[in-house]
C-alpha cells in the first residue's frame, strides 16, 4: 500500500456519508476505565479506501472556544454503542498525545508519531488489518 495515495479528508467537510450505525459523530468518548475524554467532533476518511482512519475528539471548553482536539486512530476504538466510543488508551495518556493539527493529517511523519504514540501499526504498514468499525453490538 502506498501511503501517499491515501489522501485523508474531514467526513464534515466532504460530500462523503456513512452509514448511520457507522457515523459515531456526536458521541461521548470514554477512556479505558470509563472516564469521559469528550466527544467525537469528526471522522477522518480516506479516500482511496473509504474507511475512517482517525477520530477528533474535542474535549474541555465552553461552546467550543478554548476546546481541545484529540486524534486517535480508529484502532484505538474497542467498543462502540448507541451514545459512546471506549478506546483503549487512558485519559493521561491522552493528555500528552500530539496534538491534531488539520493542516497536517496528510503528513506521514505526523501521522507515523500518532500511530507510534498510541503503540498502534500505521494503516499504510505490511501486514495492517483495519479494525472492525464501529463495533455495534
Amino acid at each position: 500500500m502506498n501511503v501517499n495515495e491515501h489522501e485523508l479528508i474531514t467526513l464534515g467537510d466532504s460530500d462523503k456519508t456513512l452509514a448511520k450505525e457507522d457515523d459515531i459523530r456526536g458521541r461521548d468518548v470514554k477512556d479505558v476505565g470509563g472516564e469521559d475524554l469528550g466527544k467525537v467532533d469528526d471522522l477522518l476518511v480516506d479516500t482511496a479506501e473509504e474507511k475512517v482512519r482517525f477520530l477528533v475528539v474535542g474535549s474541555g471548553g465552553f461552546l467550543g472556544l478554548g476546546e481541545q482536539k484529540s486524534y486517535i486512530p480508529v484502532d484505538a476504538v474497542t467498543d462502540v454503542t448507541e451514545h459512546e466510543v471506549r478506546i483503549d488508551q487512558s485519559r493521561e495518556k491522552l493528555r500528552s498525545a500530539p496534538a491534531y493539527d488539520p493542516e497536517l493529517i496528510n503528513d506521514v511523519a505526523y501521522n507515523e508519531d500518532v500511530f507510534g504514540y498510541y503503540g498502534l501499526a500505521p494503516f499504510w504498514s505490511a501486514g495492517y488489518v483495519y479494525p472492525m468499525y464501529p463495533f455495534h453490538r
